[in-house]
């Protein structure tokens, strides 16, 4: 019978590797390793320690030498190995990122896996594996606007402060229209939602009239002044304010956020407004009907009563409507607005110096390449040709330049 390579292992080498061995958390092939040290320490037999432990003379040498090589460290992670090779190239991987980036198929307005997979002439799952390599998303796109309201500033100031430091002995209200809200009637009835399946309903519907639902939160306490009218225009907004003034305290002023549209500001409704001096109107700056606080309530009722309903008149429209402003009176909870002034104007701030930039490009250098993820124009773009390592620093230099310059807020207004 072979015998197995005496080895020496010292009193504190034996204590970690007997805790090894007695851990029930350790790894197996780790308390393997252990065992073999162990054995080998006391002289047991190379054949005779295959057969206590089920493996092979070639595993015994290794963990043995690398031992004597490495001590206890050595048995507790197995070398690093090269792996396999790449199977795309570098420059491969750079064309796939640059032309999701930088340009557009012919016959699409973006790229699919397939489409790119067939003009680069790799796999779709190998395009698939670099977008989400490199977070590219073609097939998502997300909508924004910014105000290009000249008193964006002084504007925004007045309405985030009503939220956050409102002033005493005054209710806030958050007031606009949903207007044109559908009753619509599926053509057949839908199947109720079980086990494994989902609820459903037809795609197509009958039309029964439509109606406006006009609202005021109060943004203290989360309670909502509703009334649905059948039109959009100022007398129905002059009617919605009478049941403003009535419902509400007489001994406390209102400030009414509202945005700009036309019925809000009519001469009618100026009129009124100048008979009733507590009726203070706030406006929040053009394209930024985001900070009526109203509109998140607006989304809350469409989602949760309006969408999925079925209507068979416009009465029975009106009635859900106001059965759900009831239970939420009820137990009201406002929303809460945590945002500074200072935090949208930054934000606002990053995104004019985008577009800034962009249009800087476009008109001026001639072309509209973009790095991922923050829309710094780069250099080598496909839609112009390759520019070259003293045209890209020229080109970075420009927009370098061209960031640096405060961005515009509207028309002649900078921060």
């Amino acid at each position: 019978m072979r015998t197995s390579k005496r080895i020496h292992v010292s009193d504190r080498d034996r204590v970690q590797l007997d805790q090894l061995v007695r851990n029930g958390n350790t790894p197996q092939k780790v308390a393997l390793r252990a065992r073999i040290v162990l054995l080998s320490a006391d002289g047991v037999p190379t054949g005779q320690i295959m057969r206590r432990l089920g493996t092979t003379t070639p595993t015994i040498s290794r963990w043995r030498n690398r031992y004597e090589t490495t001590g206890v460290p050595g048995l507790l992670k197995d070398r690093g190995r090269t792996g396999r090779k790449r199977r795309i190239e570098e420059a491969k991987v750079r064309e796939v990122v640059e032309r999701t980036l930088q340009e557009k198929p012919s016959h699409a307005t973006h790229w699919s896996t397939r489409s790119l997979a067939a003009a680069v002439g790799l796999s779709p799952a190998s395009v698939q594996r670099i977008w989400k390599a490199h977070r590219l998303k073609p097939h998502h796109v997300r909508t924004f606007k910014l105000s290009r309201d000249p008193h964006f500033v002084d504007k925004l100031q007045d309405v985030v402060g009503l939220y956050l430091n409102p002033p005493e002995h005054a209710l806030v209200l958050s007031v606009d229209e949903k207007s044109q809200i559908q009753a619509l009637d599926r053509t057949q009835p839908g199947l109720p939602m079980k086990r494994g399946r989902a609820g459903t309903m037809t795609h197509d519907y009958k039309r029964n009239g439509t109606t406006t639902l006009f609202a005021a939160l109060n943004t203290l306490d989360g309670k909502v002044i509703g009334q649905c009218l059948p039109r959009h225009r100022h007398q129905e907004f002059l009617q919605f304010l009478r049941t403003i003034n009535r419902q509400t305290r007489k001994d406390l002023d209102l400030h009414l956020i509202l945005d700009n549209y036309g019925t809000h500001t009519c001469p009618e409704v100026t009129a009124w407004l100048s008979k009733h001096p507590r009726f203070h109107m706030h406006f929040t700056p053009t394209s930024a009907s985001w900070l009526n606080l109203v509109e998140r309530w607006f989304r809350e009722i469409t989602e949760k009563r309006i969408r999925r309903g079925a209507f068979k008149s416009v009465h029975a429209l009106v009635a859900a409507i106001m059965e759900y402003l009831d239970a939420k009176n009820a137990e009201p909870k406002p929303f809460v607005w945590t945002a500074s002034v200072q935090t949208i104007l930054s934000k606002v701030r990053r995104a004019n110096e985008v577009l800034e930039t962009l249009h800087y490009c476009v008109h001026t250098l001639g072309f509209a390449s973009t790095s991922p993820g923050n829309g710094v124009p780069e250099a080598g773009g496909r839609n112009r040709g390759s520019f070259g390592r003293r045209g890209a620093r020229r080109i970075a230099s420009e927009v370098e330049t061209r960031v640096a310059t405060p961005p515009i807020l509207g028309r002649g207004l900078r921060l």
